[in-house]
C-alpha cells in the first residue's frame, strides 16, 4: 500500500491536470464547511483531562514530523512527563481495529510510523482511526501528556498546542489545494498554529527559516545492520557505491543526504507507506543497502546481511524546548 507524490505538486512547469483543477475547489469547500462546523460548535470537540499536542503539517506527505515526534516524546520525558503517542496508524492491515503498538508489533498490523516510535522511544503507542479513542485509552494507561502524531486536521480531539512542520525545499509546492497541489488546507491555516518547524535536512540554510519559525535539522551518523551486529559508522561507507532505498513520501530527500556525505547513490524510490518484500531488493549487484528507518521496521523479517538502517535524530534549539515546556507546565493538572 502506498502512494506517489504527483510531480505537478512541487515541480515548476508541469502542467497540472484539468480534472484535478476541477476537483480543488470542491475539496477547498468541504474543508472550509468542516472548520466552520466545528468552529460554531456544530460538531463537537472532545477534551482531555491532560494536555493534547498535535504535531502535524497542511501538506500531503511527509515533512519530517515522525523525527520530530521521537524528538518531542524524549524530551518530554526527559522534563518527567509521561508522554503516550496517539496515531491513526496508515497502511496497517485490520485498519479500524484500535491497538496497542510496541517493539515488536509487526509494522503491517501497526503502522510503520507507530512501530518505529514505539521502537524508539519505548512509550505507549495506540493506534485507531477514533483518535480521541486512542487518546483516552492512553490517558487510562497513566499517561499524562498526549501527542498526536499527524493529528492537525483531526479536530475532533481536541488540542492544547499545534505543532506545524514543513520541509524547507517543498514548502506549500503550487500552492493549491488537494487534489491540484499537496494542501490539506489553506496555507494561512499555518499561521494558527502555536510552533512552526522548519526541517532544514542535514545540511540546511538557517536563511530558510522565516519569522516565528523554529529550525529543525536531521543528522544522520551511523547505519544499523537489519541483520543483527554491531552498527557502522555512516562515514564508512564514503566514495562506496551503494544501493539506497526510500518508500517514503520525499525520497530524494533521504538520497541526498547520503549523497551530501559523499556516498554514491543507486537510488530505489517507492511510494510512500509501500508494504517491501524480498523481491524489491533483487537489484542484480550486490552493493550494500541502506535504507530508512521507517522502511527498515518493514524488512525486519527478511533481513539480509548488507542492509542498514540509517538512524535520523532531529536537532532543535534549545529555546524551542525552554518555550514547550514551559507551555505545557501551565497546562499541568493541578
Amino acid at each position: 500500500m502506498g502512494r506517489q507524490t504527483p510531480e505537478y505538486w512541487y515541480q515548476d512547469g508541469v502542467p497540472v491536470p484539468l480534472w484535478a483543477s476541477a476537483l480543488a475547489p470542491l475539496y477547498e469547500a468541504v474543508v472550509h464547511l468542516r472548520g466552520s462546523l466545528y468552529r460554531r460548535g456544530w460538531l463537537s470537540r472532545h477534551s482531555l483531562p491532560v494536555p493534547v499536542l498535535v504535531v502535524g503539517n497542511i501538506t500531503a506527505g511527509g515533512t519530517g514530523k515522525t523525527p520530530l515526534t521521537i524528538a518531542v516524546v524524549e524530551r518530554l520525558r526527559r522534563a518527567g512527563w509521561k508522554p503516550g503517542v496517539a496515531s491513526r496508524g496508515y497502511g496497517r492491515q485490520q485498519a479500524k481495529a484500535a491497538r496497542w503498538v510496541d517493539a515488536g508489533t509487526p509494522a503491517t498490523l501497526g503502522g510503520d510510523e507507530p512501530v518505529l516510535i514505539a521502537r524508539k522511544t519505548g512509550v505507549p503507542v495506540r493506534v485507531d482511526v477514533d483518535r480521541v479513542a486512542a487518546a483516552r485509552a492512553l490517558v487510562q494507561a497513566g499517561c499524562d501528556v498526549i501527542i498526536s502524531d499527524d493529528g492537525l486536521q483531526h479536530y475532533r480531539l481536541a488540542r492544547d498546542i499545534e505543532v506545524e512542520v514543513v520541509d524547507a525545499q517543498r514548502r506549500y509546492g503550487n500552492g493549491r489545494m488537494i487534489p491540484a497541489g499537496p494542501l490539506r488546507e489553506p496555507v494561512g491555516r499555518a499561521a494558527q498554529c502555536d510552533f512552526r518547524i522548519v526541517n532544514l535536512g542535514v545540511d540546511g540554510r538557517a536563511q530558510d527559516v522565516g519569522f516565528g519559525q523554529w529550525p529543525m535539522r536531521l543528522d544522520i551518523t551511523q547505519a544499523v545492520p537489519l541483520a543483527g551486529g554491531r552498527e557502522r559508522a555512516l562515514s564508512s561507507f564514503e566514495g562506496q557505491r551503494v544501493h539506497a532505498v526510500a518508500g517514503i513520501a520525499h525520497p530524494e530527500r533521504f538520497f541526498q543526504m547520503l549523497r551530501q556525505r559523499q556516498i554514491a547513490v543507486v537510488p530505489h524510490a517507492f511510494a510512500d507507506h509501500h508494504q517491501f518484500s524480498p523481491a524489491d531488493f533483487d537489484f542484480g549487484s550486490r552493493l550494500p543497502v541502506l535504507m530508512t528507518e521507517k522502511d527498515a521496521v518493514k524488512c525486519a523479517a527478511f533481513a539480509q546481511p548488507g542492509q542498514f538502517s540509517v538512524p535520523l535524530q532531529a536537532e532543535l534549539p534549545e529555546a524551542l524546548w525552554i518555550s514547550l515546556l514551559d507551555r505545557l507546565e501551565q497546562l499541568r493538572p493541578r
